[in-house]
C-alpha cells in the first residue's frame, strides 16, 4: 500500500461562492503513481466544505446557498462574532455542517464519479480566499 500526498490552491469569491475542483483532483490523480485505491480531499480552513453534487447553475448559484442560509442565516446571532469582533459566524457553522473532506474511489486513475456527479468546495467566509485544498492517495 503506497500513499502520495498532492496538494492545489483555488482563488475564491466567499459567501457561498461553489467551484468545481473534479478536475484539479483528477490532475493530482494523474500525475502519481497510484491507480487503485482512495483519494481524500481536504480543505485547510474551517470556513469552507467539500462534498458532491450535480455541478449546474440552479443548485450552485441559487439553491445551495438558500438552504444553507435556512441552515445558519448570515445575520443571525452567534457568540462567535461576539467573541471575536468579526463577521463569518454562520460561516464556521455552515462549514462545520458539511465537513472539510471526502473520500472517493479511484479505479483504474479515475475517479469512481456519477454522470452528473462532481466534487465542489464551497467557501462559505464573507471575504475572497486562497485555498489550499490537500489530495491523498492511498491504494496501489
Amino acid at each position: 500500500m503506497s500513499v502520495e500526498t498532492h496538494e492545489f490552491q483555488i482563488d475564491t469569491e466567499g459567501h457561498a461562492h461553489v467551484l468545481n475542483i473534479s478536475d484539479q483532483v483528477q490532475r493530482c490523480l494523474g500525475s502519481g503513481a497510484i491507480g487503485n485505491g482512495t483519494v481524500t480531499v481536504f480543505v485547510i480552513g474551517s470556513t469552507a466544505g467539500i462534498t458532491t453534487t450535480e455541478f449546474e447553475p440552479g443548485l450552485v448559484n441559487r439553491d445551495l446557498k438558500v438552504a444553507f442560509e435556512g441552515i445558519a442565516a448570515e445575520d443571525g446571532q452567534y457568540l462567535h462574532e461576539e467573541t471575536w469582533h468579526d463577521d463569518n459566524g454562520h460561516s464556521h457553522v455552515r462549514a462545520s455542517l458539511l465537513g472539510p473532506s471526502l473520500t472517493v474511489p479511484v479505479v483504474e486513475g479515475s475517479l469512481t464519479l456519477g454522470t452528473w456527479q462532481q466534487i465542489i468546495l464551497i467557501d462559505f467566509d464573507t471575504r475572497a480566499r486562497q485555498r489550499r485544498i490537500v489530495v491523498q492517495v492511498v491504494g496501489e
